[in-house]
């Protein structure tokens, strides 16, 4: 589902209106009830409950005066606030404000501080609160009276349904630019806004819905700029298609895995066993010799392969040669490497000379800190990267202050100048692939931040590459399913319980989770 900034999505609109002629009244008035419909699937007690509408003079307040008269319709008591004078309320929305006047319903005009005042301590005493008040075209912070209701709503405790997106954020910008609505559920409008999908401004959406309002996907996919997308469910499924009857283990994919040293031989193994529960056909992990038995002895169902090692436990360069010998459709490598030179140095060319896709993470990817130009893919041998942001941080010389800041914009302009997959990990992992295209996944959870996901979610995107062939499409269904193996595990052991072998063990139930085969621990999109 593609994710729009302010200027597409008044791209989008125009081209609704002009190009396919839906009026924009009539928009309007889908949006406004669907807000309404995501109301009542998200609170039980609508029916009964006081709700205050606080609506502004633009048309996001025309929203508003649409959820009020359709709440009035249905004989919920609602009122509605116009933070401003109705002189001032023109087009789409006063068309909608004389609407809900003509019904005889309750438009209080407050067009000053002490109007507020007021009128506040009967609005903070409603039972839920629709935030209608600024919509997507907000490009300063928020001030005097609006900057007051921010305040007053976000202090009382109410919860508060935003109408697009919570009042006081930016479209184009995934950092609250000033004083912001703290929403309980956030109903967006025909498509995702980033402050929506990614921190820290996220964090004010509450619950995400997304309103089908008539904006026809055409229109939504023609329109210019930079391409975003917000992975869900139904994007996902269509990539997991049944297995042919008389397939066979060549048929998914051989996997290796060049990975562990010296006590870092789970690493290594966890890696293999989320390739086989991802569904690899075959999986062999090369390891130094001395690591081989203890690798071996956690999983029976992958293969392994001795190589050559230096003194400190770590695979020796002139291992090099004998990885590139193994049969394999797809080569992980990093986890549990090491950092000695001669693992450096083995991955360096592993990475540079293979002849087949490639997932660099861990060990990997700090083999090309300070020498990030070499980390360069080829048509013959794609390459996704998977650096948490750290690893980001010591590949492009920046702090993981400013990656974080940045975590978009990082991810892009590394992919761009390297020609790589970056899977940027964390709380709503980036995919940003060499083309230009950027995903945002939503699954996944703070339970997560242990030891050991890293090298599952390696292991995965491996087998997933080895079963679809497109890295770009492998990577983001890896990425969606390890985070839901996540939740699954969360939903079993607790956040804090958890470890890494649990998500491990839960990938082939994300699977059926994803394909309607089973119920799954979350409802996000």
């Amino acid at each position: 589902m593609r994710v729009l900034n302010s200027r597409q999505m008044r791209d989008a609109d125009r081209r609704t209106i002009e190009d396919l002629g839906i009026p924009s009244l009539q928009l309007m008035e889908t949006a406004g009830r669907q807000v309404v419909a995501a109301m009542e699937a998200g609170f039980e007690r609508l029916p009964s409950m006081r709700v205050a509408v606080l609506c502004g003079k633009g048309n996001n307040g025309g929203d508003g005066f649409v959820v009020a008269r359709t709440l009035f319709d249905r004989k919920v008591y609602a009122r509605a606030f116009l933070i401003g004078q109705i002189a001032d309320v023109k087009g789409d929305a006063r068309t909608n404000l004389d609407r809900l006047r003509t019904l005889g319903a309750d438009v209080v005009e407050i067009a000053d501080a002490r109007a507020w005042a007021e009128q506040r301590t009967g609005i903070l005493d409603s039972d839920l609160i629709v935030d209608a008040l600024v919509g997507t075209g907000l490009n300063a912070p928020l001030t005097g009276l609006l900057s007051t209701v921010v305040a007053d709503v976000n202090g009382s405790g109410r919860p508060v349904v935003a109408i697009d997106v919570p009042s006081g954020l930016s479209a184009d910008s995934h950092e609250p630019i000033g004083p912001a609505i703290q929403a309980s559920l956030t109903v967006t409008l025909a498509t995702p806004k980033l402050p929506l999908v990614l921190p820290p401004a996220e964090a004010l959406a509450g619950r995400l819905a997304v309103a089908d309002i008539g904006i026809p996907p055409e229109a939504i996919a023609g329109v210019d700029g930079p391409w975003i997308e917000m992975l869900t469910t139904d994007a996902m499924r269509g990539l997991v298609t049944p297995r042919a009857s008389a397939g066979h283990k060549g048929d998914y994919g051989r996997v290796l895995v060049v990975a562990g040293s010296r006590g870092k031989t789970g690493a290594a193994a966890l890696s293999a066993i989320a390739a086989l529960r991802s569904g690899a056909g075959l999986v062999t992990v090369a390891t130094p010799a001395s690591c081989l038995p203890i690798i071996a002895s956690l999983g029976a169902e992958y293969m392994t392969e001795p190589l050559d090692e230096s003194d400190d436990g770590t695979v020796a360069s002139s291992a090099v040669d004998r990885i590139l010998e193994i049969n394999a459709d797809v080569l992980a490598i990093g986890p549990g490497l090491g950092q000695s030179p001669s693992a450096r140095a083995v991955a360096q060319a592993v990475v540079e000379r293979a002849r087949v896709p490639i997932v660099v993470d861990a060990d990997g990817l700090n083999a090309f800190v300070d020498e990030a130009d070499r980390l360069k893919g080829r048509p013959d041998a794609p390459i996704v990267i998977t650096p948490h942001p750290g690893e980001m941080a010591r590949l492009t010389g920046l702090s993981i202050e400013a990656v974080q800041a940045r975590r978009l914009e990082v991810a892009q302009e590394f992919a761009a100048a390297h020609r790589v997959c970056v899977v940027l990990k964390g709380h709503r992992t980036v995919i940003a692939s060499p083309d230009g295209k950027t995903y945002i996944n939503m699954t996944g959870n703070p339970g997560m931040a242990t030891g050991g996901t890293g090298d599952v979610l390696t292991g995965a995107i491996a087998a997933w590459i080895g079963q679809l062939g497109d890295v770009e499409k492998a990577t983001t269904l890896a990425v969606h399913l390890h985070g839901l193996a996540g939740d699954l595990a969360a939903a079993d052991q607790g956040e804090v319980g958890m470890i890494a072998g649990d998500v491990a063990a839960r990938l082939g139930a994300a699977v059926l989770v994803l394909t309607g085969r089973r119920q799954g621990a979350s409802s996000k999109p």
